[in-house]
């Protein structure tokens, strides 16, 4: 795969703005979303595996560069960073992902050339055995099939399943998916909904998707979808927008094919913040939503 260039995207803005003769705006959170990004931009395994993702964290460091450069709000230029800090994060779990994916290949090759010996030094003793004992020949050429072809038969269903459990695995791990006493949560952040909005964006429908995957692979999973917003705006307003965006969820989890009778909602609104609500960046964090998996199909227990 070719590798992206995209050190002079990325900086562009940050060289424009060194040639102003004012100095720009900058914050904490922008000088470290820099830092971040020239992290990963030194690792070439981020741009070669995670392409598209590192673009994208490319795009969004420039956007907040750009708010820099006109001297737009420290909470805009903070808000803009955080995004362009989650892109850059995502951008280098992929990257891992991937190459955790290819790991997982190797291994199920060397697997396969073990079995392959085994399976070759069985035939020669089969043919050792049958050359001291050509009477009994025919039975054991018999047995010996009949032997090799169940072998093949528990080989394969064993792999599969293998397989199968390291594929749920991987995506749970895109997912970010964390076990809890509840069962296993899944965070969607806010900017995977359009601002004060409860639809749910390309990137939102896109990770819908990865989640549908996984239910359907786990039949015995029931859902709950759970909406959260930060304390800005009235509490009515912030209790519906939560409830809504749960809602939007469930209603594209069945649109790809959940069964609907798995799947609850309820909204939070501003209750159970996971930040402080002071400043932009926590405010965002609390703006969420969050899917909890129960395990087995037992009940998912109420928050606390």
């Amino acid at each position: 795969m070719k590798k992206l260039t995209l050190l002079p995207v990325a900086f562009a803005v940050t060289l424009t703005m060194a040639a102003c003769s004012s100095t720009p705006t900058t914050t904490t959170q922008l000088d470290q979303a820099r830092a971040d990004f020239s992290a990963a931009q030194s690792n070439p395994t981020v741009a070669a595996n995670a392409p598209l993702e590192f673009k994208a964290a490319s795009d969004a460091l420039d956007k907040a560069n750009t708010a820099a450069a006109k001297k737009e709000s420290l909470n805009e230029i903070d808000k803009l960073a955080y995004i362009a800090k989650q892109k850059i994060a995502t951008a280098q779990e992929a990257a891992k992902a991937k190459q955790a994916e290819s790991d997982v290949a190797n291994a199920a090759r060397q697997r396969d050339e073990v079995r392959l010996q085994a399976r070759t030094a069985e035939a020669n003793n089969a043919k050792a055995a049958a050359d001291r004992a050509r009477s009994q020949a025919d039975q054991a050429k018999a047995d010996a099939e009949a032997a090799r072809a169940q072998a093949d038969i528990a080989a394969n269903s064993a792999r599969d399943e293998q397989a199968k459990n390291a594929a749920l695995q991987q995506q749970l791990a895109d997912l970010q998916a964390k076990q809890t006493d509840r069962g296993i949560i899944i965070t969607l952040n806010d900017v995977l909904f359009n601002v004060d909005r409860a639809e749910l964006s390309a990137e939102g429908m896109r990770t819908a998707q990865k989640l549908a995957d996984v239910l359907l692979q786990e039949p015995q999973s029931v859902v709950l979808v759970e909406g959260f917003t930060d304390s800005t705006g009235t509490s009515s307003h912030n209790l519906d927008l939560s409830q809504r965006r749960a809602e939007s969820v469930r209603n594209a989890l069945i649109g790809l094919g959940v069964p609907s009778n798995k799947i609850a909602t309820r909204g939070y609104g501003e209750a159970y913040p996971v930040a402080s609500n002071t400043d932009a960046g926590s405010r965002q964090l609390n703006r969420r939503v969050e899917i909890v998996l129960s395990q087995n199909g037992a009940p998912i227990a109420n928050r606390r």
